[in-house]
C-alpha cells in the first residue's frame, strides 16, 4: 500500500498508509467522544478527512464563497518573532496591508491586564495613533493571567504553595481574592481603551490559570456589557477544558472546572461575549490526522450550538496545528480547511 506523507503534532514528517490514517482518525474521534461527551463524526466527515490527507497538493484551501475572516491576537508581538523590529503601529499596518488581516489587535509586550494599569495612558496614545493609520477593526487585548497576582510579584498567597501543604481552604480563599482584583484590572483597562476608540476588547488565553481565570473573565465581561451594551468582547480560551485549580468555583449556577468547548461557549455567550474562540490542544506525539479528528469532534458541537460567531484558535499548538514556532503550511492549510468546512466556523 502506498505511503502518505503527513506530520506528527510536533511538525516532523511521518509516512502513513491509508489504513493507518483511518485508524488514527477513529482513535482521535474516540478520545474526544469519551472525554468531551460529544457525538462522533459521521462517516461522510471521516471520508472527507481521509481524502484531505491523501491529496498530494502542498497547500489546500476552501472553495470560493466559503472564505472566513482571519483574526490575529498579539499581532504586534508576533511581528518581532520574525526579526522585524517595527514599532507596534507599523506592525499593525503590516498585518492589514501585507498580510490581509480582517481584524487586528494592539497589545503590550507584557501581554496581561495587571501590568497595564500603570501605563494605560501611554497605551491609549498608541491606540489613537494606530487608529489613525489603519482601517480594519482594531481590538485591544491581553490575558487575565491570574498567575501574576500571587506573591512575590502580586499581593496574594500562592495557592500552588498552599495546596501541597494541605491548606485547601486558604488556597481557595486566595483564588477568590485574585478574581475580584483581576476583574477590576480588566475592566479598568477595557473601559479606557473602549472610550479611546478601540473597536473591541480581547480576553485572550482565558483559563490559563484554571477556573478562577475563567470566572474573572466572565465577571469582567458582564460588567463591561452592562455599562457598554454595544462593546464587542472576544474571548479566546487557553485549553479544551477548564482546569479545576480552585475546583469549587461556580458561575450562573454552573461549575466551571472541567468544562469543554460547548459548555464554555454557552456560559460565555450568556455573559455577553460577542465572539468566542474555542481551543483544542495539539498532542505533539500523535499524528495530525489524530489531532484534527479530535479537534473537529470537540469543536463542531460548540459551533452548532452557538448564536455568536465562533472564531477557533488555530495557531502554534492548538487547533491541530503543530507545536512549532513556524507551523508548516501543508498542515496549517489542511487543518484550517477542514475546520472551516466541517465545523462551519465564522473565522480563524
Amino acid at each position: 500500500m502506498s505511503k502518505i506523507i503527513t506530520r506528527l503534532g510536533d511538525g516532523s514528517f511521518i509516512e502513513m498508509t491509508e489504513k493507518e490514517i483511518r485508524e488514527d482518525i477513529d482513535a482521535g474521534i474516540t478520545e474526544a467522544v469519551e472525554n468531551g461527551e460529544v457525538p462522533p463524526l459521521g462517516q461522510d466527515e471521516i471520508e472527507y478527512l481521509v481524502d484531505l490527507f491523501k491529496r498530494e497538493d502542498r497547500i489546500v484551501g476552501v472553495a470560493p464563497g466559503k472564505e472566513v475572516i482571519m483574526t490575529y491576537d498579539a499581532g504586534t508581538l508576533k511581528i518581532k518573532r520574525h526579526s522585524l523590529f517595527e514599532d507596534r503601529v507599523n506592525a499593525l499596518a503590516i498585518y492589514e496591508r501585507l498580510l490581509g488581516a480582517d481584524t487586528m489587535e494592539l497589545c503590550h509586550v507584557d501581554y496581561s491586564y495587571k501590568p497595564l494599569k500603570p501605563i494605560v495612558s501611554y497605551e491609549v496614545g498608541t491606540l489613537e495613533q494606530a487608529l489613525s493609520v489603519t482601517h480594519a477593526p482594531l481590538f485591544y487585548g491581553a490575558m487575565p493571567n491570574l498567575g501574576l497576582y500571587t506573591q512575590p510579584d502580586g499581593p496574594y498567597p500562592n495557592p500552588m504553595e498552599l495546596l501541597p501543604q494541605g491548606k485547601i481552604k486558604e488556597g481557595r480563599a486566595a483564588y477568590d481574592e485574585m478574581v475580584g482584583t483581576a476583574v477590576e484590572d480588566i475592566v479598568f483597562i477595557a473601559e479606557a481603551m473602549w472610550e479611546a476608540g478601540a473597536d473591541g476588547i480581547n480576553l485572550d488565553t482565558v483559563g490559563a490559570s484554571g477556573d478562577p481565570d475563567f470566572k474573572a473573565s466572565l465577571l469582567a465581561t458582564e460588567h463591561l456589557v452592562a455599562k457598554y451594551p454595544d462593546i464587542p468582547i472576544m474571548m479566546g480560551m487557553a485549553g479544551e477544558y477548564v482546569l479545576g485549580m480552585h475546583g469549587e468555583m461556580y458561575h450562573d449556577g454552573q461549575r466551571l472546572a472541567g468544562m469543554y468547548p460547548t459548555d464554555q461557549l454557552k456560559i460565555a455567550e450568556k455573559a455577553g461575549v460577542a465572539m468566542f474562540g474555542p481551543v483544542v490542544n495539539t498532542n505533539n506525539t500523535e499524528s495530525t490526522p489524530w489531532n484534527l479528528a479530535r479537534t473537529i469532534t470537540l469543536i463542531k458541537p460548540a459551533s452548532e450550538a452557538s448564536k455568536i460567531p465562533v472564531i477557533a484558535n488555530m495557531g502554534m499548538g492548538v487547533g491541530a496545528v503543530p507545536v512549532t514556532d513556524y507551523p508548516p503550511v501543508d498542515i496549517v492549510s489542511r487543518v484550517s480547511k477542514a475546520m472551516v468546512e466541517l465545523c462551519r466556523l465564522d473565522g480563524i
